[in-house]
């Protein structure tokens, strides 16, 4: 039985405004240390290294 929660869109819309905003607090010199915190912080809460890679995977895609 899967029970992993997924977001709507207005739930993926928040999320990309707080990451937006905390990307613009950080700054252009920290911005990548926070999003680095930020997938260490959510690969530990997930708590699965296969499907973080997998995420990342996914994201690495027509970049």
């Amino acid at each position: 039985m899967n029970t992993a929660k997924t977001l709507d869109i207005a739930g993926l819309e928040t999320v990309y405004d707080q990451l937006a905003t905390a990307i613009d607090g950080a700054g252009a010199d920290k911005s990548e240390l926070l999003l680095v915190k930020l997938a260490l912080l959510a690969a530990n809460r997930l708590g699965d290294a296969q499907l973080f890679a997998e995420l990342i995977a996914a994201a690495q895609r027509d970049l």
